[in-house]
């Protein structure tokens, strides 16, 4: 039965515990690794037979990337909000790149594709689910620059590379402050990121600062 009183169908059930088997896989690769992780561990974390999970995914391999496929689909429908949200251009896209920020030095999200970005190095099916998640926040990005150059907010001759620079430092920044490198924090990776879109698109000085206390 589900929540609301109904019968579950055969199907929903499959769902349910495949979803399950997907977030106990990310809390242990989150624990252990991605190279470290273990059917048996994501079984023992579940409370459930390794023969269970190899019902649902026939190897590893197929359950971890699964996992991070359905995480990549999370992320980018996160952007498409967020980019498509109401607000100027200018409100937008200084949400956009705040969300792209970590939001701590432990920030899990993060902490998962780094690990997916080492493997992806040596396992193409792992490459292609993170690059197709960067080109998604990418492609937000120049979306709502091709927007606020539409109405004036911007001034770019280049939405397509200046979409690609933005992103480009907001993930080396990213990186950074989720390896505890020194010498920058989370304020000082939007303030960072401000001031180099604030140069791409135009903007005075400031102006993404403000459009955050909006």
């Amino acid at each position: 039965m589900s929540k609301t009183g109904t019968k579950t169908s055969r199907g929903e059930q499959v769902q349910q515990r495949r979803a399950e088997l997907l977030a106990a896989a990310k809390q242990v690769v989150l624990e252990r690794g991605l190279s470290h992780t273990r059917v048996a561990d994501v079984a023992e974390a579940t409370n459930v037979s390794g023969g269970l999970i190899h019902y649902h995914f026939a190897t590893k391999d197929v359950l971890l990337t699964e996992m991070l496929r359905s995480e990549a689909e999370q992320d980018i429908e996160k952007a498409r909000r967020l980019a498509g949200g109401p607000g100027s251009a200018v409100e937008r896209l200084d949400r956009v790149m705040r969300e792209f920020v970590p939001a701590a030095r432990n920030d899990q999200t993060w902490v998962l594709w780094i690990d997916a970005w080492g493997a992806g190095l040596r396992d193409e099916p792992l490459r292609h689910i993170s690059e197709e998640l960067d080109e998604a926040w990418r492609d937000m990005v120049e979306m709502v620059i091709t927007d606020g150059v539409a109405s004036a907010e911007f001034e770019c001759d280049d939405p397509k590379g200046a979409a690609d620079r933005i992103s480009a430092l907001l993930d080396g920044l990213g990186l950074r402050v989720t390896l505890r490198r020194p010498g920058v924090n989370r304020k000082q990776m939007i303030e960072y990121a401000r001031i180099s879109a604030e140069k791409e698109l135009g903007l005075t000085p400031g102006t993404l600062a403000k459009a955050s206390e909006h």
